[in-house]
């Protein structure tokens, strides 16, 4: 079955397929870097990321470009009350986002940034001008005409018939359910970044970066446009009407956008208290693989209540197909393969991928991973497994993790850069013992545990318990979960 995705343009749900043979050009809006990325952010770069890795694995060419917003009226504000340019005051969220990403599992796109960008906006702007759809003002700033694009308000499904002709608004965002004139150039203030163009002094509007940034790097028409729900209006409707009033064609041909996510119930706010970054939840002792994990697990058009209780219950799950993937690895199992664990990998597959060509159906995808793990373990207790069994069973496994990318257990070595950076950042309080206790578990190395569960077993062998017993203490209290299987001594840490 081909990958179905809905569209939010058509408001339905679309065979994708890419105009350019095998080529898929998708662009995303990436973050505005005024501050630390919170989890709402994050659920809609994360399900961004799983879409262009399914793509991969289906076989597609992937270009896949992200924006970062380095210059808006937030940022210039905030610059401003540090005394500080807008250059230095943004280095350090790049740099935060980078390392977010990384920890969270998700692969760099092409990253491209406004402010490396503003002689193209400006030529863009002219360009406009030239074709009388944007306008000049007497303070040297430039607004589109929406009333020259008769087709404005297609994505979001508004009406705009009555709007305000002339009308102007010149923030970076607007929550009205109207439209205006919004402004693409914005003339400098007292104390504002500004840059020397073709068109004057000023700066780009937050609408058009992405305009001009998408266009270079995917050209005039490319295939899908994402980001989060937000972002329908006014930014995407008004990149929408810039580019096709420049270049006549239609600028995305699908667009995909992730909704919100709710906190315990409750809309993310700071005013509620719920409000949280992934360095936030990573202080509090939480994986970083727990939380991909819960983000993914609803998906992306269903609104995702994030609980405690469901980032617990998340890493219950990755921990599950962990210890699974490691009792199938070194296991001892019988000579031959049975038909019934070789079809239940292949079912796997197939049930994995028809959930994601489905709308990328994140749920019922680690439902079937999880009723794999459940019926090979069952085989495993009664002694069905065999050793022909073990590489389809973890090909699906590897299959599953190519997308959903929470099987390789680094997360004490990310939660450690956390706690070195809570450190240098003054915010020693908010460390939480479980993420002390995390940290302090891994001094012990993998090399370590395994030499003394190798002494504990040669110890219980020569029954001297009192030496076993001391050796398997020891571990515990380093967070090594230990369990006797007959298969072995198998272990895993907390």
């Amino acid at each position: 079955m081909p990958l179905r995705l809905y569209n939010t343009m058509s408001s339905q749900i679309e065979e994708f397929r890419p105009s350019r043979d095998n080529e898929v050009r998708m662009y995303a809006c990436g973050p505005t870097v005024y501050d630390y990325g919170h989890i709402g952010n994050f659920r809609t770069f994360i399900a961004v990321d799983l879409l262009q890795r399914f793509l991969r694995q289906s076989g597609y060419e992937v270009r896949y470009v992200m924006n970062i917003t380095d210059v808006d009226d937030k940022i210039i504000r905030n610059a401003a009350q540090a005394g500080v340019s807008v250059q230095q005051y943004t280095a350090k969220y790049i740099q935060a986002f980078l390392e977010d990403s990384a920890m969270i599992g998700i692969q760099q796109p092409i990253l491209v940034r406004a402010t490396e960008h503003i002689p193209e906006m400006a030529d863009f702007v002219a360009k406009l001008v030239g074709k009388k759809i944007a306008y000049r003002t007497d303070d040297g700033s430039y607004y589109f005409r929406i009333a020259g694009f008769p087709s404005y308000g297609k994505l979001s499904k508004r009406d705009f018939s009555g709007m305000l002709d002339g009308a102007r608004v010149d923030v970076d965002e607007y929550d009205k359910d109207s439209a205006r004139d919004f402004a693409l150039w914005k003339s400098p203030k007292p104390g504002e970044a500004s840059w020397e163009t073709s068109i004057g002094s000023g700066r780009p509007g937050w609408h058009l970066e992405c305009s001009v940034m998408s266009m270079e790097e995917l050209g005039e028409s490319f295939d899908l446009h994402a980001g989060g729900e937000d972002l329908v209006f006014p930014h995407h409707e008004n990149e929408i009407a810039q580019s096709e009033s420049l270049t006549g064609q239609t600028f995305a041909r699908f667009w995909f956008h992730v909704r919100f996510l709710l906190v315990e119930g409750e809309k993310m706010s700071k005013s509620l208290g719920n409000f949280y970054t992934l360095r936030d939840l990573v202080l509090k002792g939480y994986k970083p693989s727990s939380i991909r994990y819960l983000l993914t697990s609803v998906p992306y058009r269903n609104q995702l209540n994030f609980t405690f209780d469901g980032l617990r219950q998340a890493a219950v799950s990755v921990e599950r197909l962990r210890n699974f993937r490691q009792r199938l690895s070194s296991g001892n199992f019988p000579a031959g393969l049975t038909p019934e664990m070789q079809s239940l990998a292949s079912e796997t597959l197939e049930r994995m991928k028809a959930a994601l060509d489905d709308d990328l159906n994140t749920a019922q995808a680690q439902a079937a991973i999880f009723e794999m793990v459940r019926r090979a373990n069952s085989a495993i207790d009664s002694g069905q497994l065999k050793t022909g069994d073990r590489a389809p069973l973890l090909g699906a496994l590897d299959r599953f993790d190519e997308v959903f990318a929470v099987l390789n257990d680094d997360d004490t070595a990310k939660m450690k850069a956390i706690l070195h950076w809570a450190r240098s950042e003054g915010r020693e309080k908010e460390i939480s013992a479980e993420l002390r206790d995390q940290v302090q578990a891994d001094q012990t190395s993998n090399a370590a545990i395994e030499g003394k569960i190798a002494e504990m077993e040669a110890a219980r062998k020569a029954r001297n318990f009192a030496v076993s017993d001391a050796l398997r203490a020891e571990l515990v209290g380093a967070g090594v979960i230990i369990e006797n299987t007959k298969d072995g001594v198998r272990w895993r840490r907390k």
